[in-house]
C-alpha cells in the first residue's frame, strides 16, 4: 500500500512537471500572486510595488520569457492572522506560478512558510524579516528589499563614526522594528556607543505621546527609529509637535519613504539610511523614474523600485528556464549569478538570496531624501540560521 501510495505520489510530481514544460512551451500566460497590503497603513506601499513590477513587465511588451502574465490580487490587509488563508488562496485555488509580496515582515514570515512547504517561487518586495532570508531561506524564495538588520546596521556605522554615544530607539513592537533596532544596536555598540532605552509601542498604534515625554525627560544625544506608511508621517509630525525637532537629531530608517508630501517640513533635516534616495542620478534611475512619473502620474518611491526589481529577478530566471518554472534549481542559479540592473544601482543576491546592495545615508531636504554619501558599500545581510537545503 505504501508502495502505491509513493508511486502516485511520483507520478502526480511528474504530471505538474509535465504541465509546467507544456504550459512554458506552449506559451501560457504565467500567473502572478500579488498579495499585498491594499488597505491600512500600508496601501500606499502596496500599491506602488504594484505600479513598479507592472511597469517592468509593461517596458518587455507584457511578457517575461515569452509568457504574458496575469495578475491574480489579493490584499493581505497586514494581518499575519489572515495570511496563511490568503497565500494558500493563491497557491492551492489559484494555481498561480509565482507570489510576488509583501510589506509587513508578520505576513512575509507565513507566506515564506508556505513556500518552503509548497515550493512555489517567492519574491519579497519589501518585508524585511531577517529570517525570510535567514532561518525560513530556500531555493525558491527570493527578496529583492532588505533585510531589516541591513540599513539598521549601516545607521549604527554612521552614527557611532559621528562620535554620538548615546542613544534612545523607537519604534513599533513587531518583527521589523525589533530586528531594524537589533541591527542599529550591533554596529552602535561595536563602535563604542550605548542604547539607554529601547521604547516600543504595538502596531498599528500610533499613540506617540507618552514615550515622546519619555524621549524629553531621558535628553540623548540622538533618536533612532524605525517606522513606515501612516505611522511615520504621524510619528515625525508629533516628534516636532512635542518640541524635540532641533533639539534631539532625528535619524531612522524607513521613516521619510514615501511618507514626504505629508510629512512636509516637520521632516526637514533628518537623517537615514536606506537602498535608494531621490537623486541617485544614475541613468538607470534617470529614465526609471522619467517612465514611472509618465506612467502613474506620480514620483516612485524605493517601494515602486523594490516592485520593478521584483519583476526583474522573475524575469532573469525565467529566460534561463525558457519561462517554465517547474525547474526551481536552474531558476535560481541564475539569479544567484546575476547582476541586477536596479535603479538603486546594480545589485547581485547573496548566497541566502538577499541583496547585496551599497546602503545610502540621506537627509531630507524639502521633498527630496537627497544623498549624503554611502553609508555601508556592498552590504550583506549575515544571513543568520540559513541552510540552502531546500
Amino acid at each position: 500500500m505504501k508502495f502505491l501510495r509513493l508511486t502516485v505520489l511520483a507520478a502526480a510530481a511528474a504530471l505538474t512537471t509535465l504541465t509546467a514544460t507544456l504550459a512554458a512551451a506552449q506559451g501560457a500566460k504565467l500567473k502572478v500572486g500579488l498579495m499585498l497590503p491594499y488597505t491600512g497603513t500600508y496601501a500606499s506601499l502596496g500599491n506602488a510595488i504594484e505600479n513598479g513590477f507592472r511597469l517592468y513587465v509593461a517596458e518587455q511588451g507584457g511578457k517575461l520569457a515569452g509568457r504574458e502574465i496575469e495578475f491574480v490580487k489579493v490584499d493581505d490587509e497586514s494581518e499575519p492572522s489572515k495570511a496563511t488563508d490568503n497565500v494558500n488562496k493563491l497557491v492551492k485555488r489559484d494555481n498561480v506560478d509565482v507570489i510576488v509580496g509583501t510589506v509587513h515582515s508578520g505576513v512575509a514570515m507565513a507566506m515564506a512558510k508556505v513556500a518552503k512547504d509548497t515550493g512555489t517561487l517567492l519574491i519579497v518586495p519589501n518585508a524585511g524579516a531577517d529570517a525570510v532570508t535567514g532561518s525560513m531561506c530556500a531555493p525558491n524564495i527570493f527578496r529583492s528589499s532588505f533585510s531589516n538588520w541591513q540599513p539598521g546596521y549601516a545607521m549604527g556605522e554612521v552614527m557611532g563614526k559621528k562620535g554620538i554615544k548615546n542613544v534612545v530607539t523607537i519604534t513599533w513592537k513587531y518583527a521589523a522594528g525589533d530586528e531594524s533596532v537589533g541591527g542599529f544596536k550591533e554596529a552602535f555598540e561595536k563602535a563604542g556607543g550605548k542604547v539607554t532605552r529601547q521604547l516600543n509601542l504595538p502596531f498599528p498604534n500610533v499613540e506617540f505621546q507618552a514615550l515622546l515625554t519619555e524621549i524629553a525627560a531621558a535628553k540623548p544625544e540622538a533618536v533612532y527609529t524605525f517606522f513606515s506608511g501612516g505611522g511615520a508621517v504621524k510619528f515625525v509630525k508629533d516628534y516636532a509637535a512635542a518640541g524635540l525637532k532641533g533639539k534631539i537629531p532625528l535619524y531612522g530608517a524607513f521613516v521619510t519613504d514615501g511618507t514626504l508630501e505629508a510629512q512636509g517640513a516637520d521632516a526637514e533635516g533628518i537623517f537615514s539610511t536606506l537602498h535608494y534616495a531621490d537623486d541617485l542620478n544614475n541613468p538607470r534611475d534617470k529614465a526609471f523614474r522619467l517612465n514611472y512619473a509618465k506612467t502613474y502620474k506620480l514620483q516612485p518611491d524605493v517601494f515602486a523600485v523594490q516592485g520593478y526589481d521584483a519583476a526583474q529577478i522573475l524575469a532573469v530566471g525565467l529566460a534561463a528556464v525558457k519561462g517554465d518554472t517547474s525547474k526551481k534549481a536552474e531558476f535560481a542559479a541564475a539569479v544567484e549569478k546575476a547582476r541586477i540592473d536596479s535603479p538603486r544601482g546594480a545589485f547581485t543576491l547573496g548566497k541566502n538570496h538577499n541583496p547585496v546592495q551599497d546602503i545610502y545615508l540621506r537627509q531630507v531636504v524639502g521633498k527630496e531624501n537627497k544623498v549624503v554619501g554611502v553609508a555601508a558599500k556592498s552590504l550583506a545581510d549575515p544571513g543568520r540560521g540559513c541552510k540552502m537545503g531546500g
